[in-house]
This record gives C-alpha cells, structure tokens and sequence, in this order.
C-alpha cells in the first residue's frame, strides 16, 4: 500500500499546526500539576454546590468532595508513597522491563527481528504489526514496553521510519483497543459489570464473556485495511525519509551468522520450557493454580490472564540469557544484572512523570467527580427520548469525551451501566450491543490524550529516536488514527444497529423485554 503520501497541503499544515500547538506545551510534569491545580478547583466549586448523584445500584447518594478538605489534604500528604506505588502501569512496566532489557541487550530481540525481516516484505509491515497489536490485548498493558519499542527496530531495520511503526504499534495497541480478535481478560471484566447493571431489570438474565465477540472481531478485521493505508500514506509521508542512525544500543547485530543460529535455539528451547510451564500449570491434573475452578466458560482463566505479565517477564529474561549466552553477550549472571539494571535506567523519565500522573488519577476519585459526571451524562441522554442507533452513537461520543478525563474504562462503566443498560433495554437494545457501543467510545482518544496512562510512555520511547519529539509530536503523530478509527466505530455502530446483526454468540443486538 506504500508509494507516496495522499495527505492534502491542507491535512499537512493543519497536523503541523498540532505539532507546533503541542510542543508548545509545558512539559509533561507541569502539564500534570495544571491539571491537579484545575482539579482541586472544579472539586472544591462542585462540593460548595452539592453537586450529586445517585447511585442506581444501591440507592447511595454520591457527592463530589473538595480536594481542600482536611481529609484529602491529609491523604495526599500520608498516602504520598502508596499512591505512587498502585498506579497501574508502573508495576506492570518495571516487572516486564526486568525480563525485556536482558532479552533486548543480549541481541535476542534484534535477532528475531532481522531474521523475521528477511520474510516480511517491507510494505506489508504495517498491517502485520496492527494485527499483533489486536492480539497484544490479551497481555494487559505488557505490549507498551515489549510491541512498541520492536516496532521502531523492525521499521528501522527495513529502512523506514522508525516512528511510523511506533504509530502502527500505538493504534493496535490502545486506539483499537475496542478490537479483539480472541475474547479475553478485558470481555469477561466489561461483560460482567454488564451483567450486574442488567439485572437491575431482569435479575436471570444471562450474558456470557463473548457477547461482543463479533463485533469485537468485525472491528479488528476492519480497521487493518484502514490502519494500513493510514500509515503509509499519510502518517509515515510526513515524518520524511529515514535516514539518521539509530540511537546507540537499539540496533547492533554483529553477531556471528553460527553462533547467532546457536543462540537462537538454544533460546527457542528456553522459551519453549518457560511455556510448557504455563500449559502445565494450566491443564496439570489436581493441580492447576491459574484455573479459577469456581468460575463458568472463558472466566475460568482469568487468573492466567493476569499471570502474563510474569509471564512475559520470563520468557524474555530466560530466553534471552540463553540467547546471550550462545553470543557471548552474557557471560555470567553479573552480565544479566547488568542489563536489568540498565534497562530500568531507561524508565527515569517515565517514573518521574508517573508520579504525578499517579496523584492526578488518584486525586480526581478521592474527589468524586468521576461517578458523577458519569451517572449525571447517562442520565441526561436517558431524558432524551431519541431513535435506537443515535442513542448507541450518542452514548459513544459521551464514552469518548469521558476518556478524556477518566482513564480506566471498567470505572467509567461501573458508573454508567446501572444507567445506560437497563434504559436501553427498556428501549429494545440489548445489553450485548450497549456494551459494544461504550467500548468503541472509550478507546477513540485513547491514543491522543496526555492524561492517558501510557502517553508519557510511548512519548519516552519515541524520544530514544528523535530527542526534539514532544507531546504535540505524538498527538500529530497518532491524531489521523484517532480520526480513522473513531469514524470507522461511529459506522460501524450505526451499521450493525440498522442490521440487528448479533453482536456475539447468543447475543443479539435488539431485546426484548420478558412478559411479567
């Protein structure tokens, strides 16, 4: 699909306009204390209104609290370092990082990926990189520390810009995260708080973990062509030609042609041990500690699901001591501490700009604006009496604004499930369907906003290979992936509602209400 640019002179001054706007930004830390600073402000103005909400699961009335009361004044000064140690990424980041910095300076990573280039045509590795990103959702937030930073060595190895497979990684990872190929950790987390919220209605009714199945699917399989063609028409154009070397330490493959195939068996045996673990702690009988035996279909296997992190962090640290071994790039264990703690130093940026992300996060729950935003949104389009598809469209674009301010999608739809679903049930609109509308909201700006858990870090990676790249960059960067997928859900919604198609398996889109 590669062979020139179709952007406009028009499409290219306007993105150079949200480059210039955006890194025009403070940085990233200052831009998380404005942001703490407006917070506290709007808390503090809603708490001197009442402004409230209900509860519609329990009747609870929830008001908006200042964040200037003594009580949050005394949380963030205490809980300082517990605040910092629960955000979500940071975990996840360093425990993957453990294994992935062994396997990325022992050469094991480059390895594999020039080997994997002799086969992959050039211009088939944008479509082929988003569809490993539909997959990485299965692996939580893992993708973001192992996908992204592959992605620019495979473009860089092929002689593109390294960035460009940044941007592909980036919108399979997150702006298509509405899209999933395989139903996994995040169906059965979604689908269940689904189930709650219908039985406010119809307390035996029942919702399985595939409900959005096929359109997850549809989706997925949509927006390849659609990625693609964004990608190497309009957003690898305008970064221009690769040509700079790359940063020192990304690519260095000088291996020995023998021992680099010795190395690379020896880690497809590690790698096939750290595995076969898995399997058996999956399937062993009598003994099976990633199996939730208490739970029915796909659930029984959440405990696996959030075994992947440690997962890939094994996989990456033995096959790529095994890999370096062979090499000569580790010699002793001291070697694979080494590159541990090398690998960590990368992430200073990241853990400095966390921490304030981590207080912003945590500062708007303490605060209560997050629930009430939701259920007072739900509650106004519920008063709207509109025709089926605008609702479902309506409910997309107020998910999307949402994600703006509200990272974590399961708190967004504890909030307005209790609302939105029964109501639209009531107006023939199944729960399955309700569910997939959210979800397609929810990932459009994923990509695009700062407040984003994993923006500072994709930001950091795409610094290791143009130093001046800065926020604005990244929005311009990944602002026409935005657009596409947003668009492509928006008709896809509408399309699938016009249709009545079943949304997953024994899941229709329309409902109706059982006779009383």
């Amino acid at each position: 699909m590669r062979g020139g640019s179709t952007m406009s002179g028009k499409t290219q001054k306007w993105l150079d306009r949200v480059e210039r706007w955006g890194n025009a930004l403070p940085d990233p830390v200052f831009i998380f204390l404005g942001l703490i600073a407006l917070l506290v402000a709007v808390s503090a103005a809603a708490a001197s209104w009442g402004w409230s909400a209900v509860n519609p699961v329990n009747g609870e009335i929830l008001v908006t609290k200042s964040l200037l009361s003594a009580e949050n004044i005394g949380k963030l000064l205490t809980a300082m370092p517990d605040t910092m140690a629960s955000f979500p990424p940071l975990g996840l980041i360093l425990v993957v990082m453990l294994g992935a910095a062994v396997a990325e300076r022992s050469g094991l990573f480059t390895a594999l990926m020039t080997r994997a280039m002799r086969g992959v045509p050039s211009r088939f590795l944008s479509p082929a990189i988003f569809l490993i990103g539909l997959l990485s959702h299965q692996a939580a937030d893992a993708a973001y520390v192992v996908l992204i930073p592959l992605s620019a060595i495979i473009f860089a190895a092929a002689g593109r810009h390294p960035l460009a497979g940044i941007a592909i990684a980036y919108a399979g990872i997150s702006g298509a995260f509405a899209a999933n190929l395989v139903p996994g950790q995040f169906d059965v987390l979604m689908l269940g708080i689904t189930k709650t919220a219908t039985a406010l209605l119809v307390p035996d009714h029942m919702l399985n973990p595939l409900g959005n199945w096929y359109f997850t699917a549809a989706l997925g399989l949509l927006l390849v062509p659609i990625t693609w063609f964004v990608n190497d028409r309009i957003v690898e154009p305008r970064l221009g030609v690769w040509r700079d070397p790359p940063p020192e330490g990304e690519i260095d493959d000088h291996a020995d042609p023998v021992l680099q195939r010795r190395g690379l068996r020896r880690a497809g045996f590690a790698a096939f041990a750290v595995i076969a673990l898995f399997a058996a702690l999956l399937f062993w009988p009598g003994y099976t500690p990633l199996v939730d035996a208490g739970a029915l279909g796909p659930a029984r296997f959440e405990p696996f699901y959030a075994s992947l992190v440690a997962g890939f962090m094994l996989l990456f640290l033995v096959s790529g001591w095994a890999y370096g071994a062979a090499v000569g790039t580790v010699t002793s264990h001291r070697d694979v501490v080494k590159m541990m703690t090398e690998g960590l130093a990368t992430m200073t940026p990241f853990l400095v700009i966390a921490f304030f992300a981590a207080h912003f996060i945590a500062m708007f729950a303490w605060s209560n604006l997050g629930p009430v935003l939701a259920i007072n949104g739900a509650d106004w389009l519920r008063a709207q009496h509109l025709a089926t598809p605008v609702m479902l469209i309506l409910l997309l674009l107020m998910s999307s604004i949402f994600d703006l301010v509200i990272g974590s999608a399961s708190a967004k739809w504890s909030a307005m499930a209790p609302i939105v679903v029964p109501m639209l049930m009531l107006l023939g609109v199944s729960p399955e369907m309700t569910t997939a509308a959210y979800r397609m909201g929810d990932s459009i700006f994923n990509i695009v906003t700062p407040v984003a858990s994993n923006f500072v870090l994709v930001l950091v990676l795409a610094q290791r290979w143009r130093r001046d790249f800065g926020v604005g960059s990244l929005i311009a960067l990944m602002l026409p992936f935005s657009m596409a997928i947003g668009l492509t859900g928006l008709c896809l919604v509408g399309f699938w509602t016009g249709l009545e198609l079943p949304v997953g398996p024994g899941a229709p889109a329309t409902y109706m209400m059982p006779a009383r």
